[in-house]
C-alpha cells in the first residue's frame, strides 16, 4: 500500500542523499516524514523544504523548517506515523534509533554497519521480539538478499565481493604513508569520508563479514572474501549442489537503497545505470592480501572472538579513521592501533547494551592513548 511513509536519519550524508534521490523519482510510492542530519544544518533546511517533513533533528539542535517539529532520532524513529525507517547514520550513534525503531515493529532498511557489528545480537533479537524487519541497504547484504530469494535451502558458502580500493595495487612500502586525499579517491563507489577509508584498509570488508554472519546465520569458515575490482557483482551465494547465484549491476547505492524501500517488488527507474557487457568486457577476481589488509584479519579474528570484542573493533577502528583524516597518525598506523587495542582488550562476562557501550568508550580512549605513543 503506498506511499510508504518514510524517515531518513543520516539525510545529509552519502546514503541518505540517495535515498531522497530515490524518493525524487518514485513521489507516489515514498512520503518523507522525518529527516534526520548532524552537523549540515544548511543541506537539511533545503531538504526540509523541498520535502516538507513533519519532522526534523539536527544533532539535537532546535531548527526552524517550516512546520516540521523537532524530535530526537531515537524519538522519530518511533514515531507512529511512520512505515520504514533508513538508520544512515554512521557509528554507534545509530545504535540508539535502529533499537527505538525495532522495538516499534518499524521496517528498518539498514545501513550502519556498527548497529549490527557492536550489537547485532541485541537488535536482531529486539525486532524479532516486536516483528519488526530488517532489509539491508549495504550492496553485499543486498546481493546476498536478493539472492536468497525463493530458496528453500541454507546456503553451503556467501561470498563477499570487495573492490580492493585505491590501494590493492599500490607498492606495498608506500601504503603506510599514503595521505587522506588518496584514501579517500575510491574508483568504485561514492560514500561517505569514513567508510571510503574503512574500504581503502578492507576494514569494511571484515565489518561485513561479521554482518553477514549476523545476518544469515553463516558460521565464519563459510564466508569468503574476494577481490573483484570491476565493483560488478555484489556478493554471491553457493549451495550445496555446487550452484552459485550472484546479484549484478553497475555499482549505485541506489540500487540496494530503492529494492530495501520497493521489497518484495522492484521499481524502475531510469537513473539507475545499465550493464554495457560488451564494455565491461571481463570480470577479474583474486585473493585478498592480508599482508596489504591487516584490517580484514582483525575483524574477522574480532568476530570469531565475538562478546564485546566486536564493538570494541569499530569503536577503535572509527576514532582511527578519525585520527587519520585529521592528520594526527599515518595510513598504516590504523592497523597497528586496532590491533593493539583489541590485544589489551579484556571481554565482559554477559553481553549487554551497558557493556557494549562501556566497551566502546574505552576502545576509544585506548586509541587516543596509543595513539600519543606513536
Amino acid at each position: 500500500m503506498f506511499p510508504n511513509r518514510l524517515a531518513v536519519l543520516g539525510s545529509t550524508g552519502s546514503i541518505g542523499q540517495q535515498t531522497l534521490d530515490v524518493a525524487r523519482r518514485h513521489p507516489d510510492k515514498i512520503k518523507v516524514i522525518a529527516l534526520a542530519a548532524g552537523e549540515n544544518v544548511n543541506l537539511l533546511q533545503k531538504q526540509a523544504a523541498e520535502f516538507k517533513p513533519r519532522l526534523v533533528s539536527c544533532a539535537g539542535r532546535s531548527l526552524v523548517c517550516g512546520d516540521s517539529v523537532c524530535l530526537p532520532p531515537e524519538q522519530m524513529a518511533r514515531h507512529p506515523d511512520l512505515d520504514i525507517v533508513v538508520i544512515a547514520v554512521p557509528g554507534g550513534v545509530g545504535l540508539a534509533p535502529a533499537l527505538a525503531a525495532a522495538r516499534a515493529g518499524k521496517i528498518i532498511a539498514l545501513a550502519n554497519k556498527e548497529c549490527l557489528v557492536a550489537a547485532g545480537e541485541i537488535l536482531l533479537d529486539e525486532a524479532e521480539k516486536f516483528g519488526a524487519h530488517i532489509r539491508p541497504v549495504d550492496s553485499e547484504h543486498s546481493a546476498i538478499w536478493q539472492c536468497l530469494a525463493g530458496e528453500t535451502t541454507r546456503p553451503e558458502k556467501l561470498i563477499l565481493t570487495a573492490s580492493g580500493g585505491p590501494f590493492r595495487n599500490y607498492p606495498l612500502e608506500k601504503i603506510e604513508s599514503v595521505t587522506p586525499e588518496q584514501a579517500l579517491a575510491h574508483p568504485s563507489w561514492k560514500m561517505g569520508k569514513k567508510v571510503t577509508v574503512d574500504s581503502a584498509t578492507l576494514m569494511n570488508k571484515g565489518l561485513e563479514v561479521i554482518e553477514a554472519h549476523r545476518l544469515y546465520g553463516i558460521p565464519y569458515e563459510r564466508i569468503e572474501v574476494v577481490i573483484h575490482p570491476q565493483s560488478i557483482i555484489h556478493s554471491m551465494v553457493e549451495f550445496a549442489d555446487g550452484a552459485v547465484k550472484a546479484q549484478l549491476s553497475p555499482p549505485d547505492m541506489r540500487l540496494p537503497i530503492q529494492y530495501a524501500l520497493s521489497y518484495p517488488d522492484r521499481w524502475g527507474n531510469p537513473d539507475l545505470p545499465r550493464a554495457d557487457w560488451p564494455k565491461i568486457g571481463r570480470l577479474d577476481f583474486s585473493a585478498p592480501d592480508l599482508d596489504r589488509f591487516p584490517c580484514l584479519k582483525l575483524a574477522i579474528e574480532a568476530g570469531k572472538k565475538g562478546n564485546t570484542f566486536p564493538a570494541v573493533l569499530a569503536a577503535a577502528d572509527e576514532e582511527a579513521v578519525n585520527l587519520f583524516l585529521d592528520r594526527k597518525i599515518t595510513f598504516g598506523d590504523i592497523a597497528l592501533l586496532v590491533e593493539r587495542t583489541l590485544e589489551a582488550h579484556i571481554p565482559v562476562g554477559s553481553l549487554s547494551l551497558e557493556s557494549i557501550a562501556a566497551a566502546e568508550q574505552w576502545a576509544r580512549q585506548k586509541v587516543l592513548e596509543l595513539a600519543r605513543s606513536l
